[in-house]
C-alpha cells in the first residue's frame, strides 16, 4: 500500500496523516551517550567496575574507547534515525586535554567544549547528568554519605555540573534537563532509614543553591528502586524523589525512568498522573526484565502507551530521553532500534484519533472506544512511518542494518 492509499485509510478515523509527521519532527529526544561504550566514561580507569548498581553485560566487539571513536559512532546513529534530537551526557565523559585531567568536585564547562562544537555542528540540543557512581569517592554512599568529606566531595560535584549545563544551554540556545540520580542505598536491612534520606534532601538543597536559569536549566530528581547491591534499601525511592519534587517546584521537576518501578507498575499511568500536578516532568525510556535490566527499547505495548500518554498530556510538557545500555548486541544497532521504535511509539500515537477517543470515554460508549482502538491496531501505520523516515533523509525498515553491519566491518572489528 502507498503512502497516499494509506492516508486515505486513516482520514477515514479523522487523522491527518500529514500533520502527524509533521508534529513528530518537532519534538525532541534525548539519546544517551554511555550505550556507546557500556558507560564507562573517560575521567577514570575503564578497568574498574562500575558500582552504584550498575551492570552491563555483554563483550560485543567494537565499544568506543575514546571520545572520537565515540563521536564517530554517535554520527553513525544520527544518519539512520528520523526525528529532532539531543545529546545525553554523563559528567563522566568530560573531555581532557593532555596533563588536563580534573576530578569530579573541580569539572569546568570548557571540558565539555568539544562536546558544544560536536552538538553545534550537528544542530543538537544537550541534556547532562552529574556522574555518582563508579569513582573512588563512592564511600559506597555519594550525597547520603555520613561522611561529611565525601558528601562535600558530591555536592561540589553537583554544583559543578549545574554551572556546566548553564554552558550548554546557553551555548547551544536550547534548554538542559540536568538529572540527579544516585544509586545510594544498602544491600541488606538498614539500621537507619530516616537518616540518610534526610542527608541526600539536605545535600540536594545545597546543589540547587548554585545560581542558574530555570527556564533554561532544568534539574531533575530520579527515583529508584533498588540496584546490585542495594537490594534492600534505596536512599531516593519513588516516594523521595516525588516529594522533593513537589515541594520544590520552583527550581526542579521529577524525572521517572520507567525500569525503577515495581514489575507491575506502569510509568504510562503516572505521567497523567504527575502532569496533573507539574507544569513539566521528564521521562528516561527503557526496557525493564524483572528488573531494572535497560534492555533495548523495543516497539511494544508498554512504550506505545508511554507515548499516548505524551501526545494525549502535551508533548512540550514532557522531556523525553533514552536510558538503556546493552553490550551483547552491536552498540550502533541497540542506539539506533531502540530510537527509532521510539519514534515509532510517539508517530503511533499521533496517529490515534485522541479527540475523538476522548469524547466515546466521556459519553461511557466503551464498546465504541474498544472497537476502534482494536481497528487502529492494523490501521497502515508503516507506510506512515516509510513515509517519515523518507521526509527525514534516513533509511526506511530492512535498508539500515545493512549499513551498521558495513560500519562495523569497517570500523568496529579493529577496535581491541
Amino acid at each position: 500500500m502507498s503512502y497516499q492509499k494509506a492516508k486515505v485509510k486513516y482520514a477515514a478515523y479523522g487523522v491527518d496523516t500529514d500533520k502527524a509527521i509533521e508534529a513528530l519532527k518537532t519534538i525532541p529526544v534525548s539519546l544517551h551517550c554511555w550505550q556507546g561504550d557500556d558507560v564507562r566514561g573517560f575521567d577514570t580507569d575503564p578497568s574498574k567496575p562500575l558500582t552504584g548498581g550498575i551492570q552491563t553485560t555483554g563483550n560485543y566487539p567494537g565499544r568506543a574507547r575514546t571520545p572520537e571513536e565515540l563521536m564517530a559512532d554517535i554520527d553513525q546513529v544520527l544518519k539512520l534515525c528520523p526525528g529532532r534530537k539531543k545529546l545525553n551526557l554523563h559528567a563522566s565523559y568530560a573531555i581532557f586535554e593532555e596533563r588536563e585531567w580534573a576530578d569530579r568536585d573541580k569539572l569546568e564547562p570548557k571540558h565539555f567544549q568539544k562536546w558544544v562544537d560536536f552538538c553545534k555542528e550537528r544542530g543538537l540540543g544537550c541534556d547532562f547528568n552529574p556522574t555518582f557512581f563508579s569513582h573512588p569517592k563512592c564511600d559506597p554512599l555519594t550525597l547520603s554519605s555520613p561522611n561529611e568529606e565525601t558528601r562535600g566531595f558530591w555536592i561540589d560535584h553537583g554544583k559543578a555540573c549545574i554551572r556546566i549545563s548553564s554552558y550548554l544551554a546557553q551555548e547551544l540556545g536550547q534548554p538542559c534537563v540536568m538529572n540527579i540520580w544516585t544509586g545510594d542505598g544498602f544491600k541488606d536491612i538498614p539500621g537507619d532509614r530516616i537518616g540518610p534520606r534526610e542527608r541526600y534532601r539536605q545535600s540536594i538543597d545545597e546543589i540547587l543553591s548554585e545560581p542558574y536559569d530555570f527556564k533554561l536549566v532544568k534539574p531533575c530528581i530520579e527515583s529508584k528502586v533498588f540496584g546490585i547491591g542495594v537490594e534492600a534499601y534505596t536512599v531516593g525511592s519513588a516516594e523521595f524523589a516525588l516529594s522533593y519534587a513537589a515541594f520544590n517546584r520552583d527550581k526542579c521537576i521529577p524525572l521517572m525512568d520507567n525500569g525503577h518501578y515495581h514489575p507491575t507498575e506502569v510509568v504510562s499511568d503516572k505521567i497523567p498522573a504527575l502532569l496533573a500536578f507539574f507544569p513539566e516532568i521528564a521521562l528516561h525510556v527503557t526496557r525493564p526484565i524483572r528488573w531494572d535490566s535497560d534492555h533495548v527499547v523495543l516497539f511494544d505495548d508498554e512504550t506505545k502507551e508511554i507515548c499516548r500518554e505524551i501526545v494525549r498530556c502535551g508533548t512540550e510538557r514532557v522531556n523525553i530521553a533514552l536510558d538503556y545500555f546493552d553490550a551483547s548486541i552491536n552498540r550502533i544497532s541497540a542506539w539506533t532500534i531502540g530510537f527509532r521504535n521510539l519514534q515509532k511509539g510517539l508517530l503511533f500515537a499521533l496517529l490515534q484519533p485522541n479527540g475523538e477517543l476522548k469524547e466515546l470515554q466521556n459519553k461511557d460508549d466503551w464498546t465504541t472506544l474498544m472497537v476502534l482502538q482494536e481497528e487502529l491496531k492494523t490501521a497502515p501505520f508503516g507506510e506512515i512511518w516509510t513515509e517519515y523516515c523518507r521526509q527525514c533523509g534516513v533509511p526506511a525498515d530492512g535498508e539500515w542494518l545493512p549499513m551498521v553491519k558495513d560500519y562495523e566491518q569497517k570500523v568496529l572489528v579493529s577496535r581491541k
